[in-house]
């Protein structure tokens, strides 16, 4: 899925990528859709345990930066997000799990405004939040079409207003 699409995901290649006969796959999932829920809901879990070390950071801003850079996870997240458009049941998963990140980022984000001096009317927390997401999504989308131009200033601009809220990056 992440090298080839969810289109290129069947039954018949899980179980050749596994060395499983095809039976077996569809013994323990069976639809796709059970299948791609097992690994959306096993790569989520994954993925709220690092956003909660990102969050327990004395930088927040910076680990959920450097945490939405990932292209990888962010390739990963746009297949199934791609695949949500085709299947109710993806969709449905994908947006009770994005809720629930929401949340805790949230929270911590509030908090740290507060320490910062930021009032909620200057930039809210959520404003914050989906500006970070969404420009390393589209970033990461760009990048995979070769496209780059702009990239690196809007890096050093988000960069810059991190800077100005939390410092220089810590080690």
């Amino acid at each position: 899925m992440a090298h080839e699409g969810y289109a290129a995901v069947t039954s018949r290649r899980v179980a050749a990528e596994a060395g499983l006969n095809r039976a077996l796959v569809h013994y323990y999932f069976h639809t796709m859709d059970d299948l791609f829920i097992a690994l959306f809901r096993y790569r989520s879990e994954q993925g709220l345990a690092t956003q909660a070390k990102a969050l327990s950071s004395d930088q927040p801003l910076w680990a959920l930066w450097d945490l939405y850079r990932d292209t990888q996870g962010t390739a990963l997240t746009m297949e199934f997000v791609a695949l949500s458009n085709h299947r109710k049941a993806i969709r449905a998963e994908i947006a009770e799990t994005v809720e629930r990140f929401r949340v805790e980022e949230l929270t911590v984000l509030a908090e740290a405004f507060s320490r910062y001096g930021v009032s909620p009317d200057d930039m809210a927390p959520a404003v914050a939040a989906n500006l970070l997401e969404s420009v390393t999504r589209f970033l990461a989308a760009e990048a995979t079409l070769g496209m780059t131009d702009g990239h690196a200033e809007t890096v050093a601009f988000v960069e810059g207003l991190i800077r100005r809220l939390e410092g220089d990056r810590h080690p």
